[in-house]
């Protein structure tokens, strides 16, 4: 069980006829959605779950990214919805009464036997309203990441058809719902250091980004994002730079990958549970951007203009706007004005 290391395609209602494609499940009453919109998932209250121990925060913004988990325990041979009832009962015991946690730290669980619960209480009703439930399942992605736990354990097999394509189904209707793009489907070990979700269900996400692209467009090409290291020099440290000040350090941005600017990348690794090495890579940098718009300040905001060359001034406004709008349309991305993963990819490098 995972420890807390904290462009649009067609209509909402279409992601959500696909996702419910063959889950032959009825509206729970309570569950949040309509009858119409019913994802297949079971609520809190149909598994039995203990009330939280604290207020369960929900913040008034979308989840811009999913993270894919697996459980670590048995390969159960048994499919049935007791059975999964049981295990989201177990692992809610676990969370609380082992981790000392408020609640099940993730959103979701997928059974073996494909079928989906709610984990952490209000789940499915924030989904319903666009919020985002902060979650326990990946340290420093909790206030902006969903987290799907597969039951199971993956280093040496794959998970099961069925359930493989109701997490394929799943993602569809999240990604659908929230407009989170394929590309930002994850696994734990990609933000933080841990072997979840196994080498092999960790193998599948390429398949599973074009399965759920496929179904909702977009590109589901992973990220991809530069190695920079002490003594390097250029655009890509100060960005660096940039970004570590955006969460704590008071690094002089200078484009030098100096002695202060490892040990700001350390304390930035050790504090969101990533490797502890001093290099900014994929983990690295999937913990330190931050989406960023019009009206947004800071040091983020500065990376931005500096590397577009134009006013840096820390405050995202109408020049800031033109000038990615420009930027995204001479590389091809969405052009939203809006400072997101891809646009971040293409901006370091």
């Amino acid at each position: 069980m995972p420890d807390p290391h904290g462009a649009h395609g067609p209509s909402r209602r279409g992601f959500l006829h696909v996702a419910l494609g063959g889950m032959g499940v009825l509206a729970l009453p309570g569950a949040g959605l309509a009858a119409d919109r019913t994802p297949g998932i079971s609520g809190t209250e149909a598994w039995g779950a203990r009330p939280p121990n604290a207020t369960i925060e929900t913040i008034g913004h979308a989840p811009t990214r999913i993270v894919i988990h697996h459980t670590a325990t048995p390969n159960s041979t048994d499919y049935s919805r007791q059975h999964a009832f049981r295990l989201a009962r177990s692992i809610q015991d676990h969370h609380m009464d082992t981790n000392g946690w408020i609640d099940t730290g993730q959103h979701f669980t997928l059974s073996r036997g494909g079928h989906v619960t709610e984990g952490r209480h209000h789940s499915l009703s924030a989904l319903d309203r666009s919020r985002h439930v902060v979650g326990a399942h990946a340290l420093g992605q909790n206030r902006l990441a969903l987290g799907i736990e597969n039951e199971g354990t993956y280093d040496a097999v794959e998970p099961r058809p069925e359930q493989y394509t109701r997490l394929v189904a799943l993602c569809v209707l999240l990604c659908g719902e929230y407009g989170i793009g394929a590309h930002e489907i994850h696994g734990h070990r990609d933000v933080n250091a841990t072997g979840c979700p196994g080498d092999r269900l960790h193998a599948l996400l390429p398949r599973l980004r074009r399965d759920v692209a496929a179904e909702i467009g977009g590109d589901p090409t992973g990220l991809s994002w530069p190695l920079v290291r002490p003594e390097d020099t250029g655009e890509r440290v100060r960005t660096v730079q940039y970004l570590m000040n955006e969460h704590g350090a008071s690094l002089a941005v200078d484009g030098v990958y100096g002695p202060a600017t490892e040990s700001a990348v350390r304390e930035f690794q050790r504090a969101v549970g990533a490797v502890v090495d001093g290099l900014a890579g994929h983990q690295t940098w999937n913990q330190a951007i931050r989406l960023r718009r019009d009206g947004d300040g800071g040091p983020a905001v500065r990376a931005v203009q500096h590397r577009l060359s134009i006013t840096v001034d820390g405050l995202f406004g109408p020049e800031t706007t033109a000038a990615v709008r420009g930027f995204q349309s001479e590389r091809g991305l969405v052009v939203d004005g809006i400072v997101g993963s891809r646009t971040w990819e293409a901006l370091a490098g």
